[in-house]
């Protein structure tokens, strides 16, 4: 179970309410993590949103926003993030095979994608310091500079859900991750 109370959805009429029904009439359900993130914060909530909408606006794809959030739930060990972002990879059309190589650290067969893999996984483990080799990598890989804004914007809102959901313990409503 969680360690922050989450009042009941259906008849939170506050803010955090009016947030519910905005996520539930996006996506048909509204997780945990956004659930009790929006009870005790509407505005931070509020906040992820946005920016996820502005990733939605830019032109990195999906799965790369996905593949980006999901490596940087490993690095962190946000269970509830990984398993997410898991299910959201796979909605956006990663096959669970490639989802399997990402979650081992193996390639995945496709150059620009573990470019994108190994850039994302240097960001973590050096706090976000990369050398001129990583910089020439990543842009060798065809990522233009907008696209480095947006791995940095997707880079930041995962990092502050998986540290949420570190503090909360959030209880897991997506599928598994084997």
């Amino acid at each position: 179970m969680s360690r922050l109370s989450v009042p009941n959805l259906e008849s939170d009429t506050g803010p955090s309410g009016q947030v519910y029904a905005q996520i539930k009439k996006a996506i048909g359900k509204v997780p945990n993590t956004y659930a009790a993130i929006a009870a005790h914060g509407p505005a931070a909530l509020k906040s992820v949103l946005a920016a996820d909408a502005v990733l939605a606006a830019g032109t990195l794809s999906k799965r790369d926003q996905e593949v980006i959030k999901l490596v940087i739930s490993g690095a962190a060990g946000c269970d509830y993030c990984v398993a997410a972002h898991s299910y959201l990879a796979k909605l956006a059309g990663l096959k669970p095979e490639v989802l399997k190589q990402i979650h081992d650290g193996r390639p995945t067969g496709d150059a620009t994608r573990d470019a994108l893999i190994g850039f994302v996984r240097k960001l973590a483990q050096s706090s976000g310091t990369v050398s001129d080799a990583d910089f020439a990598a990543i842009k060798a890989a065809g990522y233009s500079d907008a696209q480095l804004v947006e791995i940095s914007l997707a880079f930041a809102t995962v990092v502050f859900t998986n540290v949420f959901n570190r503090i909360n313990d959030t209880e897991i409503d997506f599928p598994a991750v084997a």
